[in-house]
């Protein structure tokens, strides 16, 4: 028996097999950023074929679903988890972390960069867009799940939460709107400076913008942990996690502008 949408989280049910909302946003994430770099590619003067593309994002694929998952255990949930070992795997009930996600990502991307002899920021430079709508995607399934939520507002676009009287910031929303706004200005700045020696502007112009943005964005949404302090300065763990990108963004950016 298939069943349509029988909770909020499940997009399809076959027999006692689910199909939740946050699968099927990851794939087409996945099937969106195959057909872009195909297209993106000339930009950096990178010339794969289809099936090396395939090869090297079933890797990001990977990466990105260990590193998210990983991350989340790590920087969240540690003391949970190592009590709870066999929860790691359970992907499917949430707990995903975008910084793992970088990491885990970036350490397969230098591995292929290394391997198949590609320029490791001319291949960041194509990604970072396609990751982008990716990350955009997965604030969509947030949305759906009505998790991630905002404090209370009186705006007119607030949400209705189960469970709580008040309405609430959409920051899933907002989180979706800044992760396209980021995707375009990757792509201008990418189109931009094609023929140029500026590789790694455009991974350091969206290290940038994610870390100010998601910085910026936390002060509104409701926090799902304990805040951290650190040297009198207490800030959400998201904020602390951008402070090492909005660094080697900074670092990238002057080194990119300096370099003849």
């Amino acid at each position: 028996m298939i069943d349509f949408f029988p909770s909020r989280a499940i997009a399809i049910e076959i027999g006692s097999f689910a199909i939740h909302w946050y699968g099927l946003l990851y794939l087409l994430a996945f099937l969106l950023g195959y057909g872009m770099v195909l297209r993106l590619q000339r930009y950096r003067n990178i010339k794969l074929s289809t099936e090396e593309w395939s090869s090297l994002l079933s890797w990001i694929i990977l990466s990105v679903i260990i590193g998210g998952r990983l991350g989340y255990v790590l920087f969240y949930e540690p003391v949970y988890f190592f009590s709870h070992p066999i929860e790691v795997f359970a992907v499917w009930k949430g707990g995903m972390s975008s910084h793992g996600g970088f990491i885990c990502v970036a350490i397969a991307l230098i591995w292929v960069s290394l391997r198949r002899k590609i320029p490791l920021l001319a291949l960041a430079d194509i990604l970072v867009v396609p990751a982008a709508i990716g990350l955009a995607l997965g604030r969509v399934g947030n949305f759906i799940n009505l998790e991630l939520y905002g404090e209370p507002t009186s705006m007119i676009w607030g949400i209705a939460i189960p469970g709580l009287e008040e309405l609430r910031h959409p920051t899933q929303i907002y989180a979706v709107a800044k992760n396209l706004f980021i995707a375009l200005m990757c792509y201008l700045l990418l189109r931009k400076t094609v023929g140029t020696r500026r590789s790694g502007s455009v991974l350091a112009v969206f290290l940038l913008l994610y870390s100010v943005l998601r910085f910026l964005l936390e002060y509104i949404r409701v926090p799902t942990h304990p805040n951290i302090v650190l040297v009198g300065i207490e800030l959400t763990r998201g904020q602390w996690l951008t402070m090492p990108l909005f660094a080697i963004g900074v670092m990238l950016l002057i080194w990119t502008l300096l370099r003849r």
